[in-house]
């Protein structure tokens, strides 16, 4: 027995102490930060200031605005400013001018006074819409309801007579152009037309009368062409097929 219990103690003893067992655990925490270290070295994300461009840095060190505050700018708001002002009229835009359209109305009513080729070569239709209209409304006013007849035979004529000023002038002539002079020239047989509603044309004063306001438009209408394409000399040529047209509306205002 004695040499089992001998065998026992020999078996079990060890030389570890209680130092050897401070020196592990110093060892072992030494271990632990070192691995702590290289995890965050290497796990860890870079600071975002080392990838960033400096122009991204300095203008987020200048904004001095709060969330959906943002800082007062006067330069932009006098930008806008200085753009509305800037901005040309409405009727402008649209292409109304209502100084050329009263000069062409008197260029129309005086057909003795010179026209001015650069206003009259202006594609403007809001003078003949409006003296479209009016026509069509006074041969209502009268019991003829023409509105389609006033409109078909302008659209006509206008082609009619862009053909043949293209034929006979060297510059040549736009469509707009056409409509537009034709147009204006309308005028008198507006007076015509609003003559009809008080008295009736059928008969020798309405057809002397008919007679003068087609020699007034189409003395008007050739006038104003020769000025704006050019063409001197050749204003009969130019008055007789304009008479023509004009000789249709006012067998629609007389009959």
């Amino acid at each position: 027995m004695s040499n089992f219990e001998q065998f026992h103690l020999d078996f079990y003893q060890s030389n570890y102490t209680i130092d050897d067992q401070e020196e592990g655990y110093n060892s072992y925490g030494s271990n632990e930060n070192l691995h702590g270290s290289r995890k965050s070295q290497t796990g860890d994300p870079p600071p975002t200031s080392a990838f960033a461009p400096p122009e991204m840095l300095l203008s987020s060190q200048s904004y001095t605005g709060q969330i959906l505050q943002p800082t007062y700018s006067p330069n932009t708001h006098l930008g806008y400013a200085d753009g509305f002002d800037e901005e040309p009229p409405l009727l402008e835009e649209l292409g109304i001018n209502f100084e050329h359209i009263w000069q062409k109305t008197l260029t129309v009513l005086n057909p003795m006074k010179p026209a001015d080729g650069s206003i009259m070569n202006e594609t403007d239709l809001t003078g003949p819409m409006v003296f479209c209209l009016a026509l069509g409304a006074t041969l209502l006013l009268a019991g003829k309801v023409h509105f389609g007849y006033v409109y078909g035979m302008s659209a006509i004529g206008c082609l009619a007579m862009h053909a043949l000023l293209n034929l006979m002038s060297i510059p040549g002539v736009s469509h707009g152009c056409v409509a537009s002079v034709l147009g204006y020239c309308l005028l008198p047989m507006v007076i015509l037309s609003s003559s009809a509603v008080v008295f009736s044309l059928q008969g020798i004063p309405g057809t002397l009368l008919a007679l003068f306001i087609i020699g007034w438009c189409s003395l008007s209408a050739s006038k104003i062409f020769t000025s704006a394409l050019a063409m001197e000399g050749q204003q009969l040529l130019i008055a007789y097929p304009c008479a023509l047209l004009y000789g249709l509306f006012a067998l629609l205002t007389v009959f």
